[in-house]
Protein backbone atom coordinates (compact mmCIF):
# COMPACT_ATOMS: atom_id res chain seq x y z
CA UNK A 1 0.00 0.00 0.00
CA UNK A 2 2.68 2.28 0.96
CA UNK A 3 4.54 1.53 -2.11
CA UNK A 4 1.47 1.95 -4.33
CA UNK A 5 1.13 5.80 -2.82
CA UNK A 6 4.64 6.46 -3.09
CA UNK A 7 4.10 5.33 -7.02
CA UNK A 8 1.10 7.68 -7.63
CA UNK A 9 2.86 10.43 -5.99
CA UNK A 10 5.53 10.50 -8.34
CA UNK A 11 3.34 10.23 -11.19
CA UNK A 12 1.44 13.18 -9.59
CA UNK A 13 4.66 14.72 -9.36
CA UNK A 14 5.94 13.79 -12.38
CA UNK A 15 2.82 15.03 -14.45
CA UNK A 16 3.11 18.04 -12.45
CA UNK A 17 6.74 18.85 -13.87
CA UNK A 18 5.60 18.32 -17.58
CA UNK A 19 2.69 20.34 -17.09
CA UNK A 20 5.31 23.03 -15.96
CA UNK A 21 7.15 22.04 -18.78
CA UNK A 22 4.32 22.52 -21.72
CA UNK A 23 3.49 25.76 -20.20
CA UNK A 24 7.43 26.81 -20.50
CA UNK A 25 7.41 25.71 -23.88
CA UNK A 26 4.52 27.41 -25.24
CA UNK A 27 5.92 30.66 -23.04
CA UNK A 28 9.26 31.09 -23.83
CA UNK A 29 10.36 33.71 -26.82
CA UNK A 30 10.29 31.37 -29.48
CA UNK A 31 7.27 28.76 -28.55
CA UNK A 32 7.20 25.28 -30.00
CA UNK A 33 3.45 25.54 -30.25
CA UNK A 34 0.59 27.26 -29.48
CA UNK A 35 -0.67 28.30 -25.38
CA UNK A 36 -3.52 30.19 -23.75
CA UNK A 37 -1.07 33.36 -22.58
CA UNK A 38 -0.40 33.82 -26.69
CA UNK A 39 -3.81 34.88 -26.93
CA UNK A 40 -2.91 38.61 -26.59
CA UNK A 41 -0.24 38.64 -28.99
CA UNK A 42 -2.31 37.40 -31.65
CA UNK A 43 -5.50 39.64 -31.67
CA UNK A 44 -2.62 42.46 -31.46
CA UNK A 45 -0.80 41.01 -34.53
CA UNK A 46 -3.67 39.68 -36.70
CA UNK A 47 -5.58 42.70 -37.37
CA UNK A 48 -2.03 44.18 -38.05
CA UNK A 49 -1.46 40.62 -40.68
CA UNK A 50 -4.81 41.23 -42.23
CA UNK A 51 -4.26 45.01 -42.69
CA UNK A 52 -0.77 43.89 -44.57
CA UNK A 53 -2.48 41.44 -46.30
CA UNK A 54 -4.74 44.13 -48.03
CA UNK A 55 -2.53 44.80 -50.86
CA UNK A 56 -1.32 41.13 -52.02
CA UNK A 57 -5.12 40.70 -52.07
CA UNK A 58 -5.75 43.93 -54.15
CA UNK A 59 -3.39 42.78 -56.49
CA UNK A 60 -4.35 39.59 -57.32
CA UNK A 61 -8.00 40.86 -57.35
CA UNK A 62 -7.38 43.22 -60.05
CA UNK A 63 -5.86 40.79 -62.33
CA UNK A 64 -8.98 38.67 -62.55
CA UNK A 65 -11.47 41.45 -62.87
CA UNK A 66 -13.65 42.13 -65.88
CA UNK A 67 -12.65 45.39 -67.65
CA UNK A 68 -16.39 47.00 -66.33
CA UNK A 69 -15.74 46.18 -62.43
CA UNK A 70 -12.01 47.51 -63.06
CA UNK A 71 -13.38 50.29 -63.95
CA UNK A 72 -16.19 50.36 -61.07
CA UNK A 73 -16.68 52.99 -58.54
CA UNK A 74 -16.30 52.13 -55.42
CA UNK A 75 -13.73 49.44 -56.46
CA UNK A 76 -13.92 45.52 -55.24
CA UNK A 77 -10.95 43.99 -53.45
CA UNK A 78 -12.57 40.60 -54.63
CA UNK A 79 -13.95 40.42 -58.20
CA UNK A 80 -17.64 39.19 -57.86
CA UNK A 81 -17.06 37.18 -61.02
CA UNK A 82 -13.56 36.57 -61.90
CA UNK A 83 -12.11 35.94 -65.21
CA UNK A 84 -9.15 35.16 -67.56
CA UNK A 85 -9.68 37.95 -70.04
CA UNK A 86 -7.17 40.15 -69.09
CA UNK A 87 -4.64 37.19 -69.36
CA UNK A 88 -5.86 36.14 -72.73
CA UNK A 89 -5.71 39.84 -74.13
CA UNK A 90 -2.27 40.21 -73.09
CA UNK A 91 -1.24 36.61 -74.50
CA UNK A 92 -2.68 37.84 -77.59
CA UNK A 93 -0.86 41.43 -77.54
CA UNK A 94 2.51 39.59 -76.92
CA UNK A 95 1.64 36.85 -79.41
CA UNK A 96 1.76 39.97 -82.12
CA UNK A 97 5.39 41.38 -81.05
CA UNK A 98 8.27 40.61 -83.16
CA UNK A 99 10.18 39.65 -80.64
CA UNK A 100 8.92 36.62 -78.08
CA UNK A 101 8.05 37.36 -74.97
CA UNK A 102 10.56 34.68 -74.02
CA UNK A 103 13.22 36.44 -74.96
CA UNK A 104 12.29 39.15 -72.48
CA UNK A 105 11.91 36.46 -70.00
CA UNK A 106 15.58 35.15 -70.36
CA UNK A 107 17.14 38.46 -70.32
CA UNK A 108 14.92 39.02 -66.70
CA UNK A 109 15.82 36.20 -65.68
CA UNK A 110 19.84 35.94 -66.27
CA UNK A 111 20.36 39.54 -64.92
CA UNK A 112 17.92 38.45 -61.83
CA UNK A 113 20.23 35.42 -61.32
CA UNK A 114 23.72 37.87 -61.75
CA UNK A 115 22.62 40.83 -59.86
CA UNK A 116 21.80 38.32 -56.75
CA UNK A 117 25.76 36.39 -56.88
CA UNK A 118 27.69 39.22 -57.47
CA UNK A 119 25.87 41.41 -54.49
CA UNK A 120 26.44 38.67 -52.32
CA UNK A 121 30.16 38.30 -52.95
CA UNK A 122 30.40 42.39 -53.21
CA UNK A 123 28.52 42.69 -49.77
CA UNK A 124 29.77 39.88 -47.68
CA UNK A 125 33.44 40.93 -48.66
CA UNK A 126 33.06 44.37 -47.94
CA UNK A 127 31.46 43.68 -44.87
CA UNK A 128 34.00 41.34 -43.85
CA UNK A 129 36.46 44.07 -44.54
CA UNK A 130 34.95 46.54 -42.94
CA UNK A 131 33.71 44.80 -39.54
CA UNK A 132 37.05 42.97 -38.99
CA UNK A 133 40.21 44.41 -40.77
CA UNK A 134 41.67 47.39 -38.48
CA UNK A 135 42.10 50.12 -41.79
CA UNK A 136 42.06 53.43 -40.91
CA UNK A 137 39.63 54.77 -43.69
CA UNK A 138 36.63 51.71 -42.34
CA UNK A 139 34.63 54.28 -40.23
CA UNK A 140 34.86 56.76 -43.09
CA UNK A 141 33.60 54.06 -45.74
CA UNK A 142 31.10 52.97 -43.05
CA UNK A 143 29.71 56.22 -42.94
CA UNK A 144 29.78 56.89 -46.38
CA UNK A 145 27.87 53.89 -46.97
CA UNK A 146 25.14 55.33 -44.01
CA UNK A 147 25.10 58.44 -46.30
CA UNK A 148 24.13 56.15 -49.54
CA UNK A 149 20.78 55.09 -47.96
CA UNK A 150 19.24 58.92 -48.29
CA UNK A 151 19.59 59.08 -51.72
CA UNK A 152 17.14 57.23 -54.15
CA UNK A 153 18.45 56.14 -57.51
CA UNK A 154 16.32 59.37 -59.39
CA UNK A 155 19.08 61.45 -58.17
CA UNK A 156 22.00 59.10 -59.19
CA UNK A 157 20.88 59.12 -62.81
CA UNK A 158 23.06 61.31 -64.70
CA UNK A 159 26.50 60.00 -62.98
CA UNK A 160 25.04 56.16 -63.64
CA UNK A 161 24.73 56.91 -67.42
CA UNK A 162 28.17 58.83 -67.36
CA UNK A 163 29.90 55.72 -65.97
CA UNK A 164 28.21 53.24 -68.09
CA UNK A 165 28.84 55.04 -71.41
CA UNK A 166 32.39 55.92 -70.67
CA UNK A 167 33.55 51.80 -70.04
CA UNK A 168 31.14 51.25 -73.02
CA UNK A 169 28.89 48.67 -71.27
CA UNK A 170 25.72 50.47 -73.83
CA UNK A 171 23.83 47.50 -74.99
CA UNK A 172 24.97 44.55 -72.71
CA UNK A 173 24.08 42.84 -69.64
CA UNK A 174 26.58 44.53 -67.53
CA UNK A 175 24.81 47.54 -68.03
CA UNK A 176 21.93 46.09 -66.01
CA UNK A 177 24.20 44.50 -63.62
CA UNK A 178 26.83 46.89 -62.57
CA UNK A 179 24.57 50.11 -61.04
CA UNK A 180 22.96 47.39 -59.04
CA UNK A 181 25.89 45.27 -58.03
CA UNK A 182 25.83 46.54 -54.31
CA UNK A 183 22.91 47.88 -51.71
CA UNK A 184 24.12 49.89 -48.98
CA UNK A 185 21.15 48.53 -46.73
CA UNK A 186 22.40 45.45 -47.71
CA UNK A 187 25.88 45.80 -46.86
CA UNK A 188 24.75 47.77 -43.23
CA UNK A 189 22.77 44.50 -42.32
CA UNK A 190 25.84 41.68 -43.32
CA UNK A 191 28.30 44.38 -41.12
CA UNK A 192 26.05 44.28 -38.02
CA UNK A 193 26.01 40.42 -38.48
CA UNK A 194 29.47 39.95 -39.28
CA UNK A 195 30.04 42.39 -35.91
CA UNK A 196 28.56 39.65 -33.42
CA UNK A 197 31.30 36.72 -34.86
CA UNK A 198 33.95 36.57 -32.17
CA UNK A 199 37.02 38.01 -32.86
CA UNK A 200 38.56 34.95 -31.55
CA UNK A 201 37.40 33.01 -34.30
CA UNK A 202 39.29 34.73 -36.94
CA UNK A 203 42.37 34.80 -35.50
CA UNK A 204 42.32 30.97 -34.26
CA UNK A 205 41.63 30.09 -38.64
CA UNK A 206 44.41 32.59 -39.14
CA UNK A 207 46.81 30.72 -36.81
CA UNK A 208 45.71 27.96 -38.26
CA UNK A 209 47.03 29.01 -41.80
CA UNK A 210 44.07 30.15 -42.97
CA UNK A 211 43.68 33.36 -45.67
CA UNK A 212 41.56 35.87 -45.92
CA UNK A 213 39.11 34.13 -48.71
CA UNK A 214 39.11 30.66 -46.94
CA UNK A 215 37.48 32.77 -43.55
CA UNK A 216 35.13 34.39 -45.69
CA UNK A 217 33.84 31.44 -47.85
CA UNK A 218 34.19 28.48 -44.90
CA UNK A 219 33.49 30.61 -41.54
CA UNK A 220 32.09 34.02 -42.30
CA UNK A 221 29.02 32.84 -44.77
CA UNK A 222 27.84 30.21 -43.20
CA UNK A 223 27.43 31.66 -39.88
CA UNK A 224 26.01 35.35 -41.51
CA UNK A 225 23.14 32.75 -43.73
CA UNK A 226 20.37 34.75 -42.58
CA UNK A 227 21.48 37.69 -43.74
CA UNK A 228 22.83 37.20 -47.31
CA UNK A 229 19.24 35.34 -47.50
CA UNK A 230 17.82 38.74 -47.10
CA UNK A 231 20.44 40.62 -49.26
CA UNK A 232 19.55 38.00 -52.11
CA UNK A 233 15.41 38.74 -51.60
CA UNK A 234 16.20 42.60 -51.80
CA UNK A 235 18.40 42.20 -54.91
CA UNK A 236 16.36 40.32 -56.81
CA UNK A 237 12.99 42.41 -56.02
CA UNK A 238 15.51 45.25 -57.14
CA UNK A 239 16.59 43.94 -60.20
CA UNK A 240 13.53 41.92 -61.27
CA UNK A 241 10.98 45.28 -61.34
CA UNK A 242 14.22 47.22 -62.73
CA UNK A 243 13.35 49.36 -65.68
CA UNK A 244 16.01 52.17 -65.30
CA UNK A 245 18.25 50.02 -66.95
CA UNK A 246 16.45 49.45 -70.45
CA UNK A 247 15.50 52.57 -70.60
CA UNK A 248 18.83 54.36 -70.37
CA UNK A 249 21.12 51.97 -71.18
CA UNK A 250 19.86 49.99 -73.67
CA UNK A 251 18.77 50.42 -77.30
CA UNK A 252 17.76 47.02 -78.72
CA UNK A 253 14.91 45.56 -77.93
CA UNK A 254 16.36 42.12 -77.32
CA UNK A 255 18.58 43.00 -74.97
CA UNK A 256 15.83 44.45 -72.98
CA UNK A 257 14.08 42.69 -69.81
CA UNK A 258 10.37 41.45 -68.52
CA UNK A 259 9.71 44.66 -66.48
CA UNK A 260 10.41 46.93 -69.51
CA UNK A 261 8.40 44.82 -72.03
CA UNK A 262 4.87 45.06 -69.42
CA UNK A 263 5.67 48.57 -68.77
CA UNK A 264 5.89 49.86 -72.43
CA UNK A 265 3.14 47.34 -73.63
CA UNK A 266 1.22 49.16 -70.99
CA UNK A 267 1.64 52.72 -71.40
CA UNK A 268 1.69 52.79 -75.60
CA UNK A 269 -1.83 51.17 -75.55
CA UNK A 270 -4.49 54.11 -75.01
CA UNK A 271 -7.57 51.48 -74.55
CA UNK A 272 -9.62 50.42 -71.98
CA UNK A 273 -7.95 47.01 -72.13
CA UNK A 274 -4.72 48.48 -71.05
CA UNK A 275 -5.69 48.64 -67.55
CA UNK A 276 -6.45 45.04 -67.41
CA UNK A 277 -3.14 44.37 -69.49
CA UNK A 278 -1.46 46.00 -66.69
CA UNK A 279 -3.31 44.11 -63.89
CA UNK A 280 -2.31 40.84 -65.28
CA UNK A 281 1.35 42.47 -65.80
CA UNK A 282 1.61 43.33 -62.65
CA UNK A 283 0.28 40.12 -61.13
CA UNK A 284 2.72 38.21 -63.01
CA UNK A 285 5.79 40.27 -62.44
CA UNK A 286 4.64 39.79 -58.19
CA UNK A 287 4.68 36.46 -58.05
CA UNK A 288 8.28 35.65 -58.09
CA UNK A 289 9.24 37.92 -55.55
CA UNK A 290 6.52 36.47 -53.02
CA UNK A 291 7.49 32.86 -54.06
CA UNK A 292 11.15 34.09 -52.96
CA UNK A 293 10.13 35.86 -49.70
CA UNK A 294 7.34 32.79 -48.48
CA UNK A 295 10.65 30.88 -48.88
CA UNK A 296 13.34 32.74 -47.18
CA UNK A 297 10.76 34.45 -44.91
CA UNK A 298 12.50 33.06 -41.66
CA UNK A 299 15.68 34.04 -42.56
CA UNK A 300 14.37 38.15 -42.92
CA UNK A 301 13.07 37.51 -39.70
CA UNK A 302 16.16 36.33 -38.02
CA UNK A 303 17.88 39.03 -39.71
CA UNK A 304 15.97 42.07 -38.65
CA UNK A 305 16.08 40.91 -34.97
CA UNK A 306 19.44 40.58 -35.06
CA UNK A 307 21.10 42.99 -36.96
CA UNK A 308 20.79 46.04 -33.86
CA UNK A 309 22.45 43.68 -31.56
CA UNK A 310 25.63 44.92 -30.17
Amino acid sequence: MVLYEVKLLFIRGKGLTMRKRSSYHGNKINPTYFHRSQIKFYLILLPICLFMFIPIVYTVGQAFKSLGELFQFPPTFIPRRPTFINFRILWLRVSDMSIPMSRFVINSVLVSVMVVVTNMIVTVSSAYVLSKKKLVINKALFKINQFALMFVSVAVTIPRYLVISQIGLINSYWAHILPLLAIPVGLFLVKQFIDQLPDALIEAAKIDGAGDLYIVWKIVVPLVKPALATVAILSFQTAWGATESSNMFITEESMRTLAYFFGAMTTSDSSIAAAGIGAAAGLIMFIPNLIIFIIMQSNVMSTMSHSGIK
